[in-house]
């Protein structure tokens, strides 16, 4: 198994704001599958300013399962 702290980080989600990423996160988390969100919203203080989008990130080992996680939570 793969240290943890060597891990690559991806992708796997894009969500148009933080409290639909926040939701999801949430999810992976209850099913223990760490999770990163990182959005580009000023953290939240000012929304669609200047916003791209925000992601959610997980450990490459984890991607499959944290995918079928999210389709199980919509």
């Amino acid at each position: 198994m793969p240290d943890a702290d060597n891990s690559r980080l991806v992708s796997i989600a894009d969500f148009p704001n933080r409290i639909d990423a926040e939701i999801a996160h949430s999810a992976l988390e209850a099913s223990g599958i760490e999770s990163f969100v990182s959005g580009d919203d000023a953290g939240g203080v000012q929304p669609g300013l200047w916003m791209k989008g925000v992601r959610l990130f997980v450990r490459e080992d984890d991607a499959d399962r944290a995918l079928d996680v999210l389709k199980e939570s919509s």
